[in-house]
């Protein structure tokens, strides 16, 4: 890692600097604003960049890679083996010379992100890197940080309640500071864009892949929550990025594996999915990502959003007006893989509209399909260059150009520093949501039920954060005057764990138990909270995840929702079920009866107050 300020020092890096018509690289990297038209020079001065690129060299900048290793030039043997095995090289240095790609996105601990020393020592070696290119060109380092249930980065940086625990709390500038607290950490660490905030409207609860990504079930709300995050991220200097356009809310398959289909009409795609990403292209966000889903309504040609011309030039880019970046979602998901080969699927998104191709699973072959394609004129140079153009002034604009290096200083006066964890607290504090509360049992008593159980899903936890959820949970309640005694029994208990719980309740006074999405009758977690009910000692439950798990939960005491199980909702929430907090979360979408899918049982807003 670097000791102090890293500047350019390399003749390469020279020679970029030169190119560019850029002085030496300030003494504090500054965040830039949001988006705004470049001056003509500056437009000139990158186009003069471009021009100098290679078919290859333009090719390779249209793409953004994962890579293993922790450092641009890992030695070690497995991170080797993978990238060789994957992308046929070494690490992101050789990655860099021999695709000249303009991005690379962290994966989390296994792949790239341990500490974030290590993160900025990385960001480093990748920058020195693509300085060392003979057309020497700043990388574009992102990652999925959305927090919540999909954070990339763990602690000692900053975790932050997700998506629909920020729509629960409702605030717009609570969403606006987790995006600008997240913003400054990730740009301390080297990484100038990040792959958030989710733009999708979560109105179908069996959605196995958005969920509690989503602000919520209400457009306008979620229209606002967006745009506010969208403030907080580009005003710390990193780019922003809605997805999954147009819309990926209403969905019951996974894009990962298939290829889900939106039957929304015209109509209703305009009033349920457009206002979110109509929000974000008014706040003036970076960069949008498409998704692998067929909406007929928009396109009946049944190709998924990603590789439609009728929707992401004919809507996002003519109707809705936006210019910026366009990222596909990642081209190793199934989703886009069913109809056309992987050498046809990047040429056909760039014809699209796209401009950023994110990790096809054969970069060899993607890489040679689009140079191919523009030799041979099916993509234009002139069409090529003005992705190129986008994605270089994204750069410009995330001060890339001037300079794209980070410090340990930086790090360690930014990443996970107290008054950034403070207000993740206090944010989570107003996220919490008590669904249900009977004869009062909320907050429980020391006197009464002093001796609690804690019990149910441990889910796996993001890296770093503060360890499976039902010790977490015991951890703050005790901090409370609670006596905790943790039981997990993950999410498929057997019947010898349900048994062994129902005895230890036995001998206490309450239990608390977190669900993680019960999706059946059948479930053994339902099973688990029924044993317990059946002892007559008050039962309290957590969803840990989505908030639906009420509906198929008879007899509870009570009912929360954290709308993730990352330590910061989770402490939070055993601060409301100890009453150091009182709960003011808000549903953000409605759950619907069991017995009876239309009929709501809580609506969007319901949530009571001790």
């Amino acid at each position: 890692m670097h000791s102090r300020r890293t500047v350019l020092t390399t003749a390469a890096a020279a020679a970029a600097a030169a190119a560019l018509g850029v002085g030496e690289a300030h003494a504090v990297p500054s965040p830039v604003p949001s988006p705004t038209s470049p001056p003509p020079a500056t437009v000139e001065r990158l186009r003069r960049l471009i021009a100098r690129m290679s078919p290859e060299e333009k090719a390779g900048q249209l793409f953004v890679m994962r890579v293993y290793g922790h450092s641009a030039t890992d030695p070690d043997p497995a991170d080797v083996a993978a990238n060789r095995e994957e992308i046929g090289v070494a690490n992101a240095a050789e990655l860099i010379a021999e695709y000249h790609v303009g991005g690379i996105i962290y994966f989390g601990w296994a792949h790239n992100t341990r500490d974030p020393h290590q993160i900025a020592a990385l960001s480093n070696g990748i920058q020195e890197a693509a300085a060392r290119l003979r057309v020497p060109v700043p990388v574009l380092i992102s990652t999925d940080q959305e927090h919540g249930i999909v954070a990339r980065i763990g602690a000692p940086a900053t975790l932050l309640p997700g998506a629909m625990a920020l729509g629960a709390g409702g605030s717009t500038e609570d969403a606006r500071t987790a995006g600008r607290i997240s913003g400054r950490e990730l740009f301390a660490m080297g990484v100038r864009q990040d792959y958030a905030p989710d733009a999708d409207v979560n109105v179908n609860p069996a959605n196995p892949v958005i969920g509690v990504r989503s602000f919520g079930a209400d457009p306008q709300a979620v229209a606002r929550m967006v745009a506010a995050q969208v403030g907080g991220y580009q005003s710390a200097g990193v780019a922003a990025c809605a997805k999954h356009f147009p819309g990926h809310g209403d969905t019951d398959t996974d894009s990962h594996v298939g290829l889900p289909y939106i039957h929304h009409s015209a109509e209703e795609w305009e009033r349920l999915d457009a206002p979110p990403f109509k929000a974000a292209i008014a706040a003036g966000i970076d960069s949008v990502m498409t998704a692998h889903i067929v909406v007929p309504a928009l396109d009946p040609s049944g190709d998924p959003a990603t590789l439609s011309r009728p929707i992401v030039t004919g809507i996002l880019r003519r109707r809705l007006g936006y210019d910026g970046v366009v990222v596909t979602d990642s081209l190793g998901m199934e989703g886009v893989r069913v109809k056309y080969g992987d050498d046809r699927v990047p040429v056909l998104a760039l014809k699209a509209g796209v401009d950023q191709l994110l990790n096809p699973p054969d970069l060899s072959v993607a890489h040679a399909a689009v140079v191919r394609a523009l030799r041979d004129g099916e993509l234009s140079e002139q069409e090529i260059d003005a992705k190129l153009l986008r994605i270089l002034t994204l750069k410009e604009r995330r001060g890339l150009f001037a300079d794209p290096y980070t410090s340990r200083e930086q790090v360690d006066r930014v990443v996970g520093v107290r008054a950034h964890r403070a207000a993740a607290d206090r944010i989570a504090d107003r996220t919490t949501t008590l669904l249900l509360n009977r004869d009062g049992v909320l907050p429980l008593s020391r006197r009464r039920t002093g001796r609690l159980l804690v019990a149910g899903a441990d889910p796996a936890a993001p890296s770093g954060t503060g360890g499976p959820p039902t010790a977490v949970l015991a951890e703050e309640l005790r901090r409370s005057g609670f006596t905790a005694t943790v039981l997990p029994t993950g999410t498929a208990p057997s019947r010898e764990l349900i048994a062994r719980a129902r005895a230890a309740l036995a001998q206490r006074d309450a239990a608390v138990v977190a669900t993680y999405d019960i999706t059946s009758a059948s479930s053994a977690q339902r099973t688990l909270v029924e044993e317990l009910v059946a002892t007559g000692k008050p039962v309290v439950q957590l969803a840990v995840r989505n908030p639906y798990d009420i509906a198929l939960l008879d007899g509870v005491a009570a009912a929360l929702a954290s709308y993730s199980w990352t330590d910061v909702e989770l402490r939070a929430a055993a601060r409301v079920i100890a009453g150091r907090r009182d709960p003011v979360g808000r549903l953000p979408v409605a759950i619907m009866r069991a017995d009876a899918p239309q009929t709501a049982l809580f609506q969007i807003g319901h949530g009571l107050r001790y």
